[in-house]
């Protein structure tokens, strides 16, 4: 049974969260329209076994499942979310060191929390890095699009221009190549514009991040593309990549994840 969710004030917003299992903090951030639980529900990833050697935070993003959100783009841009993933660690492990699993905005938002506090983190798990640098400008018109969509003609007009198929090779396997989008149509808008303004620091800025880094690419996927994967290889110090072409590779991504964690130290430094 999914254990109940708490509502925390966070900047503004009511945050929800929850953990399961024990043993050392890890928080999961998941991608833009989904929540803490449904890409997991819909066969993508699977964090059972992560919950099973620690204590694993799952929360809503700002705007997201049963969190609040306003209508401003700018609190959903990634260094917002990742003041937001700070302040979630604050009240669900206060003084503690914690490893993070982030999807897409979620990784994001990691790498910002990250960067602004890298004594709070053990590793980093970095699945499915989005479009960054050169590769994200083409997304920016069709966030924008999709935006003006939504507003003019509601989220069933952007739904129904999604394609039921996997969007990785990778992904053949899931229960669901489309899973429901958790965010109210009245926000949404303001979500999608304000990942068009968003953006990872440039390299240099990444190359400071001195903390064990595993980053997990699929492949086929024009909006996580492997060159992001590669890119954020290349400009962290202490990065390895790994990619998943086909099912069975993506089903090694859990037991690699908590091998990965394990080693991480658990006291401060």
């Amino acid at each position: 049974m999914t254990p109940a969710f708490r509502l925390a004030e966070i900047r503004g917003a009511r945050i929800a969260w929850n953990q399961t299992g024990r043993g050392p903090a890890v928080v999961w951030a998941h991608g833009m329209s989904s929540s803490g639980y449904r890409q997991e529900s819909s066969g993508q990833f699977d964090w059972r076994a992560v919950s099973s050697a620690h204590r694993l935070i799952r929360y809503d993003a700002r705007g997201h499942g049963r969190s609040s959100g306003g209508r401003s783009a700018q609190e959903y841009t990634w260094p917002e979310l990742g003041r937001d993933l700070s302040a979630v660690l604050d009240v669900a492990a206060p003084g503690e060191r914690v490893g993070a699993i982030g999807s897409s905005m979620g990784t994001a938002s990691i790498l910002y929390a990250a960067l602004a506090q890298p004594d709070r983190f053990t590793r980093l798990v970095l699945t499915t890095p989005p479009t960054i640098w050169q590769t994200r400008r083409a997304q920016i018109p069709i966030r924008i699009a999709s935006a003006d969509l939504i507003e003019h003609h509601g989220l069933a007009a952007l739904e129904r221009l999604t394609v039921d198929a996997p969007v990785s090779p990778a992904l053949a396997d899931a229960k669901r190549f489309v899973s429901p989008v958790a965010v109210r149509a009245s926000i949404y808008p303001w979500v999608l514009r304000g990942s068009a303004i968003s953006d990872l620091p440039p390299p240099e800025e990444l190359a400071a991040l001195d903390l064990p880094v595993l980053i997990l690419s699929w492949t086929g996927d024009d909006t996580h593309p492997v060159s992001s994967g590669r890119l954020l290889a290349d400009a962290l110090p202490d990065a390895r990549l790994e990619v998943a072409a086909t099912p069975a590779e993506l089903r090694r991504w859990p037991g690699m994840v908590v091998e990965f964690l394990d080693s991480a130290p658990t006291t401060t430094r």
